[in-house]
């Protein structure tokens, strides 16, 4: 099967709810939320669709230049490749849009390389689960997330994630850095039980990270992420070894690279593994692949996707073993997408379609409706 032709979707989806990190607004119920949505076609009619979700709050690519470098650069340049050899493709993107600081424009890249995984499950009548030779799993545990300025409206999310029966939660800090441990203090106090993730987008400098690494240890926090700026692996290191929390890295972990400097450098416990900021499924999977083979803890995270990216998060973490509750939480923030069947949330969990590939089918009249 040879790639025939590559389609490229903008969109703006509407959300329920305004989403801040300590960085700065991701997403509002005024504005929306910028999405790009690929399907790359192949000679024999098959389909494969994939999605990137950018956002200059939190990297440096924006809808403008997903769409641009998709349409300027990667599709004329993978007309004709054979979907099968998927390394090629990477090899391909890479020369198109080579590397600065981290893997060039890995966000777009991911949207092409989820497509044709998509692509290649259903050309070969498998889920994605059994292409890796992993068994297909129904439902996937999600974490809750806590956005919020103020202990109050912690404590009024916390008591919604605890009827709505969450396992997990993952609450954003350094939005308010004086009230952080406040926020913490409350959330736990309702929750006690769940599994409890704080995290701080890069929020703090080493010495703040220290003093609140200690107030969260008598809080109970069962996994401290990306505390430091992303290029401050040595500071994450020295903050491992003052705190008896694990350390999470997301921010700075993006290619199977950079998994091997934190290995190196003893910079974290854990990794955060997002398909949407590693280039895509396969780069995402070889990413845990690494980080588990050094005896890493591998924690579920997402970009606010879809349920097209929400899916095929989820067969991934499942492929790889992840049991924590994981952050995809584009269901609690994005009020439609062009699905046909869309991730709904029914007591913490979230059920995955079966059919092959991803599982995913496009709405071609909310495609229409929601595209920019």
């Amino acid at each position: 099967m040879r790639i025939t032709a590559i389609d490229v979707f903008p969109l703006n989806l509407p959300m329920l709810q305004n989403f801040s990190i300590s960085g700065g607004q991701v997403g509002s119920k005024n504005a929306g939320a910028p999405h790009v949505y690929v399907r790359i076609t192949t000679d024999d009619g098959t389909e494969g669709w994939g999605e990137a979700r950018p956002s200059h709050r939190w990297s440096y690519e924006t809808l403008e230049t997903v769409v641009s470098t998709i349409q300027n650069y990667f599709a004329e340049s993978l007309m004709g490749m054979e979907l099968v050899n998927l390394e090629e493709i990477h090899s391909v993107m890479d020369q198109q849009i080579s590397s600065g600081i981290t893997r060039g424009q890995p966000i777009a890249k991911a949207a092409i390389d989820m497509a044709v995984m998509d692509a290649v499950g259903k050309s070969s009548k498998q889920p994605l689960a059994h292409v890796w030779l992993s068994p297909q799993q129904r439902k996937i545990a999600l974490s809750y997330l806590i956005s919020v300025t103020n202990v109050e409206d912690a404590a009024k999310k916390a008591r919604i994630a605890k009827d709505q029966g969450y396992t997990g939660v993952d609450v954003k800090i350094g939005l308010n850095p004086e009230k952080d441990i406040e926020i913490i203090r409350a959330v736990k106090e309702i929750m006690p039980e769940v599994y409890f993730r704080v995290d701080a987008n890069q929020a703090y400098r080493l010495k703040e990270a220290m003093r609140l690494s200690r107030e969260m240890e008598e809080v109970g926090v069962n996994v401290f992420e990306q505390p430091l700026a992303a290029g401050d692996l040595l500071g994450h290191a020295k903050l491992r070894e003052f705190t008896t929390i694990p350390i999470a890295l997301d921010e700075s972990i993006w290619t199977p690279e950079d998994v091997v400097r934190a290995i190196r450098l003893e910079a974290c416990d854990a990794i955060v593994i997002k398909v949407t900021k590693m280039s895509g499924i396969s780069r995402a999977k070889r990413c845990g692949e690494i980080a588990q083979a050094a005896g890493m803890e591998l924690i579920g995270g997402g970009l606010t996707e879809s349920s097209l990216g929400l899916y095929a998060s989820a067969q991934l973490f499942h492929a790889l073993g992840i049991t924590s509750p994981v952050d995809l939480n584009g269901p609690l923030f994005l009020a439609d997408d062009p699905s046909k069947v869309k991730a709904e949330i029914e007591h913490g969990e979230v059920t995955l379609p079966g059919g092959f590939g991803i599982g995913w089918g496009v709405d071609t009249a909310k495609l229409e409706r929601l595209s920019v």
